[in-house]
């Protein structure tokens, strides 16, 4: 089994963190991060051909949410970074995004609901639903979110060290294992899925999803350092699979590597967003430039 690049969906501005909501009649909607200005990331969309990605149909030209008043969580930046339909609400998970004195950033997650079809979305709260505490003490970013009978699994990157590396404060963080069993109040259970190896600096946007009765996740990790502008160390596409869901082994397929040639995944390849529809998987995702160059998507082919 591989993934096969079909090529660039969307690039009309920095789009980052792509996740696709497939419960609508005919369509994809696929929310992301844009900035603007060099301003706060917020969440916009477009919506797509079901089955052909590459046929845009509708854009949006208004953020889908603002980012919060001063001192809240969610203040600096909305990025979402998961979406799932419960009967008739629509549930949007975003990072809020703060700025520090200490450290660059700090994420928390926030949650949004929709009950028009993803016509328009409202807050749930001013604060987090998922965020630094005792049981958690670095800061929550990035989920995606398995259902099972009665529980939710999130695996979520959790960052708890940062390190000065030539001279700038980076980020070290992993993918952790979190439970839910009504999508508002997260339990961590301080407990690894994707550990860091070797050099690596961070795991960022695991993206879950069963096939042929495992669970399979693909995640983003990038080396410690020289990471931004050094192809050799930016994000590659990684998987691993587990028969429980907490227990995780890294396998050396279902990854996805940077194109050889001058394209616009050519230098990093991240966050990716993996589903299924009639029967094929798709994986969603960013190229160079942490989503400058827009996101495409590719199919996997399950041949020998």
């Amino acid at each position: 089994m591989q993934w096969i690049k079909k090529g660039i969906i969307f690039d009309d501005c920095h789009a980052q963190v792509p996740i696709v909501d497939t419960n609508n009649d005919g369509f994809w909607r696929v929310y992301f991060s844009k900035r603007i200005n060099r301003g706060p990331s917020l969440p916009y969309y477009i919506d797509v051909e079901a089955g052909n990605p590459t046929h845009i149909l509708n854009k949006s030209t208004e953020p889908i949410l603002r980012a919060g008043e001063r001192g809240t969580f969610d203040w600096a930046g909305v990025m979402p970074t998961e979406i799932l339909t419960v009967g008739s609400t629509k549930y949007l998970f975003y990072i809020g995004w703060a700025n520090r004195h200490d450290v660059p950033y700090h994420n928390n997650l926030g949650l949004a609901t929709s009950t028009d079809g993803g016509q328009s979305w409202h807050k749930i709260s001013t604060g987090p639903v998922f965020a630094t505490s005792y049981r958690e003490p670095g800061y929550v970013g990035t989920i995606s979110i398995m259902p099972t009978e009665g529980l939710y699994y999130g695996y979520y990157l959790s960052c708890r060290e940062w390190q000065e590396i030539e001279g700038r404060i980076e980020p070290i963080y992993d993918i952790k294992i979190a439970t839910s069993e009504n999508l508002m109040d997260w339990i961590p259970l301080n407990k690894t899925a994707i550990e860091l190896s070797d050099d690596d600096g961070g795991i960022s946007k695991a993206s879950i999803f069963q096939l042929n009765k495992e669970y399979f996740m693909c995640y983003a990790v990038r080396k410690k350092a020289d990471y931004r502008e050094n192809a050799e160390n930016s994000y590659r596409i990684k998987c691993a699979k587990s028969s429980d869901l907490l227990h995780w082994e890294k396998i050396d397929t279902l990854g996805l590597n940077i194109s050889a040639d001058t394209s616009w995944d050519s230098q990093m390849v991240e966050y990716p967003h993996v589903f299924e529809y009639k029967d094929e998987m798709y994986m969603f995702y960013n190229g160079n430039g942490f989503g400058e160059t827009g996101f495409g998507y590719a199919l996997l082919s399950q041949k020998a």
